[in-house]
């Protein structure tokens, strides 16, 4: 079992930056794809990005190319969520999970329960 706890949500105004972490425990997450999903009020949760368990590949939504950045600390048991440029549509629960699978993201097999991102216009 691995438990994932998401950090680092909050208020920001659109054209801000803000960094999600994702905290692992039980084991070690080098064993496990990585990946971020959001879920906007009223919306389907949707991927967002994805990284390999060596961390050499990584997989984006179109919708957040260029503005946000997946990476991962193994040693720390970390991932994070770095977000730039946000804007008003990024409002979402952001959520952390992982998969044994490797570089798929369509079905994970850990979640986190979600922090809440929320940009203003």
């Amino acid at each position: 079992q691995v438990q994932l706890v998401e950090s680092g949500g909050g208020l920001v105004q659109a054209g801000g930056s803000l960094r999600l972490s994702c905290a692992a425990s039980g084991r070690t997450i080098s064993g496990y794809d990585m990946g971020w999903f959001r879920q906007a009020p009223g919306k389907e949760r949707e991927f967002v990005l994805g990284i390999t368990r060596s961390g050499d590949s990584t997989r984006y939504a179109d919708s957040v190319k260029g503005r946000f950045t997946i990476s991962r600390d193994n040693a720390k048991n970390m991932v994070y969520l770095q977000m730039n440029s946000v804007q008003p549509e990024d409002t979402a629960v952001y959520y952390c999970a992982a998969t044994t699978r490797h570089g798929v993201y369509y079905a994970m097999d850990y979640w986190g329960k979600g922090t809440l991102v929320s940009v203003s216009s």
